[in-house]
């Protein structure tokens, strides 16, 4: 009776067949879906998508992108930091000029002048119309405008300046325009006509004040800058 109930109403299964489902874990047979659950009651793990070598491609590319910014990041040039030297720079020269003029005004106009180191450098406050040592006093108006054009012309080139030498020649620059445009437009005779207060006098020289002497500077450092091959982006060219 046996015998016949397995005959009738058991389907045939092939040896091979009846011992894999007896095996839990077993992998799909070839021919099998993936995902066939199995007799353990978890199903084939479905094969991963892509070929063998695209998942370490997909893991390799976020880190090629992440040392790529670094390096980026590395290389880029420190804008703000140079913007800020600049102006630090051009913060102190203004400053100097104008407590020194204020001193001088104060106390040495009107008065005799002070000698420094006998009659090779002297203290002697003198008002000058013109521009830097005294030259070109029928042409105020112009050297006024002069300085505001230069100051204009720093202001945009702070927002591409990433060189530290190039910012502390632009800063000299800067502060001394600002020194003798202040005194143009704020002392006598007239607003753009005023007369910019001088008092540092060597001997056999033109008397001039600091913020001429900061333009002098800052010119000089841009000419060598220049000859270097050296812009004010921090890039170096060779001619």
């Amino acid at each position: 009776m046996a015998e016949a109930e397995r005959i009738i109403g058991t389907p045939d299964i092939p040896d091979a067949a009846r011992a894999g489902r007896e095996q839990p874990g077993r992998s799909a047979a070839p021919g099998e879906p993936a995902g066939t659950e199995l007799s353990g009651g978890e199903p084939a793990a479905a094969p991963s998508g892509g070929s063998g070598t695209g998942g370490a491609a997909t893991a390799e590319e976020p880190a090629k992108t992440g040392a790529g910014e670094a390096r980026d990041a590395a290389e880029r040039p420190r804008g703000r930091r140079r913007i800020a030297v600049l102006f630090v720079v051009a913060v102190l020269a203004y400053a100097l000029d104008l407590v020194s003029k204020m001193i001088v005004v104060a106390k040495l106009e009107h008065h005799a002048p002070i000698e420094i180191a006998g009659d090779w450098l002297k203290l002697e406050a003198i008002r000058n119309a013109g521009a830097a040592f005294g030259f070109g006093e029928a042409f105020t108006v112009i050297f006024t405008v002069i300085a505001a054009a230069v100051i204009v012309v720093i202001a945009r080139l702070a927002r591409k300046l990433y060189s530290l030498p190039w910012a502390i020649a632009l800063g000299l620059l800067l502060g001394g325009a600002l020194g003798n445009l202040t005194d143009r437009i704020f002392r006598s005779p007239g607003v753009f006509e005023g007369a910019v207060v001088d008092f540092i006098s060597p001997k056999h020289f033109a008397v001039f004040n600091l913020a001429d002497s900061a333009i002098v500077c800052g010119g000089i450092l841009i000419v060598l800058l220049s000859f270097r091959g050296l812009d004010p982006d921090g890039t170096v060219h060779k001619d």
